[in-house]
This record gives structure tokens, C-alpha cells and sequence, in this order.
């Protein structure tokens, strides 16, 4: 993808992603001041409805004042395609704080929705509907406040310019009418909304599917299940407020946003204490049934979820699914059991205990990208870490692996063989995932070359060969790197560590040879031998790190060699 150095005055610094149009980091060198630039792509300026649609964002953003909208100041044409300049918001978008767990407690997230819903209450007064309201367009800026931004697919009440019978928006947030094709009033912004306020405060979206079908189809008949929003310990107040936004008619919606702004002010009061406040001294009972599967989130940073883990754990996860052995409480929120609450402070501070669902079906597998099918499965967003592992040895009266004590416990374990990795998963009450299990967890559906895309990309991963971190030959933090993460949020599949997976394999006479002088007595091929996959600090980026593969002794440890594990929904 070639990308310019300037857009007429604009030094372009970085590019920031994008589809029919490209965002990039620019520079105005007049006033030495950071922007961002948005411009439309050859294929979407060669398209007449696109252009206008663009132009028309521009006019309409440009003409918007708000503290919690994001400016435009500028719009023009260049090489014959249209591009905005807005203000650079540093920080990150809305979904990211949510996947991270960086939108703070029940009244910072409340504060967060009081902007946004001021923004919309804003846009409505000027007449216009937005119509793509969801986290990913609310930018969190540098002093923790909302920015709504992209104003794609927004129309005014008098023009519209789409296509009669196209539908435009964001699938998991569109409003039953939107889906049918219908006319569209502001609503629809009313109920995205509402779908935007449940994920925020729940980690996950109300309705999943592995097609657009099914999602549409439970948008338009099955009710929202707010069960999840109770176990997250919102209050009632909250769990109405949604319900409200989310009637699937339209009349029977909250009205308007100064309305939602007014439920939303009255739940800062403190005689609205979440109940996850009441859970930590008094744990909740568990779930008759269990919840329903959830939706992929990213990576938490280990510091953070040490902070906040002991409210959650001690109830019923929502977002995420702990396991333990089977004579201790399932609500512990560890890779490990928890045997009694005056450890489990000291055991959320090594580990993440943190799984996510990958749904089953189809994805493009190996170097030719056929397509594969493999079932629904959970998979451990980090590799194992030396406090889970050093639990199970404790546990198992097993001696440690070598190097485990005095190592941070938030890197991963190794120096382990695939026995023992197997011994792990199974005390935890997981297993090793298969090649295919683990290859799907890395490049998603789409066949992509490493978890991140296509690009290659040696600062996204702990290898050899990226130059920030070439010196140093270590292993990382197993929470480290998360701007390589995989598009269901899975950490560290390129390099770090080598991960086992359950994939007995035949070694060639070279392997063989390789690491016959390794093992003692020398290996052989036909004892079992096991494949590993993602590479490791200390080699290059593979080119095909997404389903490339080494074939290893099942005996054989080494200090680059680790492992995650998974479990069956």
C-alpha cells in the first residue's frame, strides 16, 4: 500500500488504518501543530455516491462545535480526491478502553456516557441523525474524555444520500427498522445507544452471531437478556435505561437524549453502589445455568486487572470464562484453583486467568488458505505464567522448572516439556490446543499472514529482529505487546515464547539428527514428537508465523519454548 508524504500542505506522519478512505497522522508545518487527515481512496472517489457521501461528512462535521465532538478544520480536494483535516485526539477509541479495561468504575463509565449522549443530544438539535454510533467512533482522549467522530453515514432530516434499500450502519448496533430498510429518525441513535451503554458496561455486546443473518435476525426477534448487566453488579437504574434505549419499537424508545442524560446524572448519586462493591465482602452464589457466549474482547494489562480482579472474581464472569479443578469454586478467576480467599490477592497479581471465546466455523488455513472448519472453543489470551505455574507445581508437589524462581511471574513459563504442559491443562481443566485450534486463535477467518494483518511488522512482536527490542534476547511480559495482538484479542502468538500444541507429528531425519545430541538418551523417531508453533524472542519474525510450525521431542524444554491452553464451551 503506497501512501503519500504530503497531502497539499499536510506532512503525513503515520498511517492510521481506514477503508474507502485513509486516516493519517499529519503535520501542518505553518503552525507546527498535529492533525489528523482523512481522504478517500482512488476506488472511492472513482465512485460518485461515495464522494458525495464524503464531501457531505466534511460540510456537515466542519459546521458541528462541541467539546465532545471532534473538530474539522479543514476540507478540500487532492489529486482529485476529496480529504478532511480534524483535530488529532490523542488516545484511543472506545472499544479499545473497553476490550482493556481502561474506562474506569461504574461512575467514570457513566461520566463517559453523559458526554456522548450530550454529543448526539448536540447533533439532534442541529438535525442530524448519526446512524453509526458505536464504540469504536468515540475516540478517548489524553484527560479521559469522549469524542464522538465520524460522521460517514450521518444524514440531516431534509437530504439524504443513500441508495433506496441500502442499509448503512454497523451491524451489532442497527435498529430493527434500520435492518428492515425502513426510514430512519433519530431513534435509531437512541438505540445504538443503548447497545453502545451495555458493552461499555459489560464488556460484551448484547447480541453475537457468526453471520450477519443471524445477528439481524436476533435484532429483530429475540429480547436483550439483561442478566449480564445485573451479574456485572449495575444497578436497576442502569439495566432500565437500557432496556429503554433498546425497544425494538421505535415508539416505545426513550424519546430523546436530554432524557437519557437526565436517568444517566442520577446514577452517580452514591445511594446507587454497584452490587460488585456489596460482592466483594459477601460473595454472590453462582448462576443456576450457565451465561451465554460472549464475544471476543482484547488483551487486559496485568496491572490493571490485579487492581480490579478481586470485585470480579468472587462473582460469576460475564465477559469471560475462568476455569478451576472441580473441587473448588468455579468463580475463582484464576488459571489456577483458588483454595481460600486470603491468597487470592497475592494469585490475581501473577496471572490474567483469562479466556476468550473463538466461535466455530469456518477460516483460511495454512499456506494455501483453504477453508477449514473447526468448533467453538475458548483459548487463554496469554501464554501460562510462572505464578499460575508455580501454584500448580505447589499444588502437585512438583519441582520447579528451571529458572522459575526469582523470574517476574507475569512472563510465561518454560523450560517445561509438552508433558508437563499437558499436566498443567489438565489440573486446570483445560487441555493444549490442536494446530488448527491455535492457528484459527492467531489469523482469524480472513487467512491473514501474522495476528495483526498482512504487513510485516517486527515491532508488533517480541522477536529478534525488532529493533526496539533486539538487545535485549528475552522473554516478555506475557501482557506485552498488544498492538500485535490477534483479531480476537489474543496476545503474543508471533514470537515471545514457542507454544506446544496438541499436533503429534513425524520428524524428518534432520530433526532427528538436530536433536539427537540434545537429549539424553539421544532422541529418536519413534518416540512422540509434537509441534510448536509462533516462534520466539530469539529468531526473526517467521514469514508464515500464523501456520509455519516446528516439530520438537515431546521431552524437550528449552528456555523459549512455552505454551496457553484451551477448553471447550
Amino acid at each position: 500500500m503506497q501512501h503519500p508524504q504530503r497531502i497539499g500542505k499536510y506532512e503525513i506522519e503515520e498511517y492510521l488504518g481506514g477503508g474507502m478512505s485513509r486516516v493519517y497522522r499529519a503535520r501542518d508545518p505553518l503552525i507546527e501543530k498535529t492533525l489528523t487527515i482523512k481522504i478517500l481512496t482512488d476506488e472511492g472517489a472513482a465512485d460518485e455516491d461515495a464522494k458525495a457521501r464524503f464531501l457531505r461528512e466534511a460540510k456537515v462535521a466542519a459546521s458541528l462545535e462541541h467539546e465532545n465532538i471532534v473538530s474539522v478544520y479543514d476540507f478540500g480536494q487532492y489529486d482529485d480526491r476529496p480529504f478532511m483535516v480534524m483535530e488529532f485526539v490523542r488516545g484511543e477509541d472506545l472499544k479499545s478502553a473497553i476490550a482493556n479495561q481502561r474506562a474506569g468504575d461504574l461512575p467514570n463509565k457513566v461520566r463517559l456516557a453523559l458526554q456522548i449522549a450530550g454529543a448526539l443530544e448536540y447533533i439532534h438539535s442541529q438535525g442530524i441523525i448519526h446512524r453509526d454510533i458505536k464504540p469504536e467512533n468515540v475516540r478517548i482522549n489524553a484527560s479521559g474524555n469522549a469524542k464522538l467522530i465520524d460522521f460517514g453515514i450521518a444524514k440531516t432530516v431534509n437530504l439524504s444520500l443513500t441508495r433506496d434499500g441500502f442499509t448503512l450502519g454497523t451491524p451489532y448496533y442497527m435498529a430493527p427498522e434500520q435492518v428492515r430498510g425502513k426510514e430512519v429518525t433519530k431513534l435509531v441513535d437512541i438505540y445504538a445507544f443503548g447497545i453502545l451503554l451495555f458493552e461499555l458496561m459489560t464488556g460484551t455486546r448484547p447480541f453475537v452471531g457468526e453471520s450477519i443473518d443471524q445477528i439481524f435476525f436476533k435484532i429483530l426477534q429475540e429480547e436483550i437478556d439483561l442478566s449480564p448487566l445485573r451479574l456485572a453488579g449495575m444497578p436497576e437504574s442502569m439495566c432500565t435505561l437500557i432496556a429503554g434505549c433498546t425497544e425494538k419499537a421505535a415508539e416505545r424508545r426513550i424519546q430523546s437524549f436530554q432524557e437519557i442524560r437526565h436517568r444517566l446524572s442520577g446514577m452517580i448519586a452514591p445511594a446507587e453502589k454497584p452490587v460488585v462493591e456489596r460482592t466483594i465482602q459477601e460473595p454472590a452464589p453462582k448462576p443456576a445455568a450457565p451465561l451465554p457466549a460472549v464475544a471476543p474482547a482484547a488483551s487486559r494489562r496485568w496491572l490493571v486487572w490485579a487492581a480490579v480482579a478481586i470485585a470480579i472474581a468472587l462473582i460469576y464472569p460475564v465477559s469471560r470464562i475462568f476455569t478451576s479443578r472441580p473441587e473448588t469454586t468455579p468463580a475463582a478467576a484464576s488459571n489456577a484453583p483458588v483454595v481460600d480467599k486470603p491468597s487470592l490477592a497475592s494469585k490475581l497479581a501473577t496471572t490474567t486467568g483469562e479466556m476468550v471465546l473463538i466461535p466455530g466455523g469456518s477460516f483460511l488455513s495454512g499456506e494455501a488458505s483453504a477453508a477449514t472448519d473447526v468448533a467453538a472453543f475458548y483459548i487463554d489470551t496469554t501464554e501460562v505464567t510462572n505464578g499460575v505455574f508455580e501454584q500448580f507445581c505447589r499444588a502437585t508437589q512438583r519441582p520447579l522448572p528451571q529458572g522459575l524462581a526469582g523470574a517476574p511471574a507475569e512472563n510465561p513459563v518454560v523450560n517445561v516439556t509438552f508433558d508437563d504442559a499437558s499436566e498443567f491443562a489438565k489440573w486446570a481443566g483445560k487441555r493444549l490446543p490442536t494446530l488448527k485450534e491455535w492457528e484459527k486463535a492467531a489469523r482469524g477467518t480472513d487467512g491473514r499472514v501474522y495476528p495483526w494483518g498482512n504487513d510485516f511488522d517486527p515491532k508488533r512482536a517480541n522477536v529478534s529482529d525488532n529493533p526496539e527490542y533486539a538487545s535485549r534476547r528475552s522473554v516478555a511480559s506475557v501482557m506485552s505487546f498488544d498492538n500485535g495482538q490477534s483479531p480476537w484479542g489474543v496476545l503474543n502468538l508471533a514470537g515471545n515464547v514457542w507454544e506446544f500444541v496438541d499436533e503429534p507429528r513425524k520428524p524428518s531425519p534432520e530433526a532427528v539428527a538436530n536433536f539427537r545430541s540434545l537429549l539424553s538418551p539421544p532422541a529418536t523417531a519413534d518416540e512422540a514428537w509434537y509441534a510448536m508453533m509462533g516462534g520466539s524472542f530469539d529468531m526473526p519474525l517467521p514469514k508464515n508465523v500464523t501456520f509455519e510450525q516446528a516439530s520438537v521431542p515431546g521431552r524437550f524444554k528449552a528456555n523459549d519454548i512455552g505454551f496457553r491452553c484451551v477448553k471447550q464451551p
